[in-house]
């Protein structure tokens, strides 16, 4: 197995809606408000609107899912669905709740996106599988996005 980068993203986020402790972890919800991606093969703008409905478990991992659209720069719609998780030292991620900028090395955030779509210039992204590198910002996310080949 191959990756090769697809596309770096910066999806800009809302305030979390803290839904507080249910039976599984503390449910968060955390609107997407936009962002955008390039890659050699597509680039673009995330759309606004989606959200990630997140659950931080007992054991302090994020369990990430994340879902919205993005609009390539030729007009084309791809839906993602990006679900991992998050977590590392208890102090870094005191630290990244507290909105400050940290160092993504000091922690784990690896995701798995979806792409699909209905254009057929994009058809492609139905069919691969891709892996992701993220880091979480104060109001955003990075996320580094690779095609498995």
């Amino acid at each position: 197995m191959n990756l090769k980068r697809l596309y770096n993203a910066e999806i800009t986020l809302g305030a979390p809606q803290e839904l507080g402790e249910t039976p599984l972890g503390r449910r968060r919800i955390i609107g997407v408000t936009g962002g955008r991606f390039a890659g050699e093969r597509l680039s673009g703008r995330v759309l606004a609107g989606g959200a990630d409905w997140q659950l931080i478990r007992p054991d302090g991992v994020a369990v990430i899912d994340t879902r919205y659209t993005m609009e390539t720069s030729d007009g084309a719609l791809i839906y993602v669905r990006n679900r991992g998780f998050r977590h590392g030292p208890p102090e870094v991620l005191r630290r990244i709740a507290a909105g400050e900028d940290v160092d993504p090395s000091l922690y784990y955030m690896r995701t798995t996106p979806a792409l699909e779509t209905g254009d057929p210039r994009y058809a492609w992204l139905n069919r691969i599988v891709c892996v992701a590198s993220g880091a979480r910002r104060a109001a955003a996310v990075e996320i580094e996005v690779f095609e498995v080949q």
